[in-house]
């Protein structure tokens, strides 16, 4: 199992994270699918071994995945997009995601102001932290939902980061050790 998380972590990552997570058995079924071999470790790291186009094969597996997580976010906002502008639609089925997501955002402010400007009892007080931080957590999917995901930062910060460890440095580096005013 450790030589095929090695090879994943550098071909694929997101599938190693998938292989070592909770989710493993079927993360193994999936690339054994791939390779047309038996459903076991052994047989899948063998298989990436020995099959020269592993890589392309592993990328192709994530950017499936990446492509069912648009398709579903897309699906949403497309479901949202049909409701809000038919004319068929009921006035409710209109406004009910909006206003549960309102409800939401509000039920966290107000939460936060009763916890800075009242006096609650210690005992009330972990439960209303414990309902707070579940809020919170909705708070940010519907903020996602509504305004888009960090994805985009994260892979921008990505390319940059790459960008930046390709980047080769000058085989002259008088520019550093120069004073001001010289050449």
């Amino acid at each position: 199992m450790n030589e095929l998380l090695g090879l994943l972590k550098t071909l694929a990552p997101a599938i190693g994270t998938a292989v070592a997570g909770p989710l493993g058995g079927l993360a193994i079924s999936a690339l054994a699918k791939q390779f047309n071999v038996e459903d076991e470790v052994e047989a899948v790291t063998k298989a990436i071994k020995a099959d020269p186009q592993a890589a392309i094969k592993l990328q192709q597996l994530e950017q499936d995945k990446f492509k069912l997580i648009l398709a579903d976010r897309s699906d949403a906002r497309g479901r949202e997009v049909a409701i809000s502008s038919s004319v068929n639609a009921p006035l409710l089925n209109k406004i009910v995601t909006p206003a549960l997501a309102i409800g939401v955002v509000g039920l966290s402010f107000v939460l936060f102001a009763v916890l800075i400007f009242v006096e609650v009892k210690t005992e009330a007080k972990d439960i209303l932290i414990y309902i707070l931080g579940v809020l919170s957590a909705a708070v940010t999917q519907i903020l996602s939902y509504y305004f888009g995901s960090s994805q985009g930062s994260k892979d921008k910060a990505d390319e940059i980061k790459g960008l930046m460890t390709k980047r080769e440095l000058p085989n002259d580096i008088s520019f550093i050790t120069a004073k001001p005013g010289q050449p």
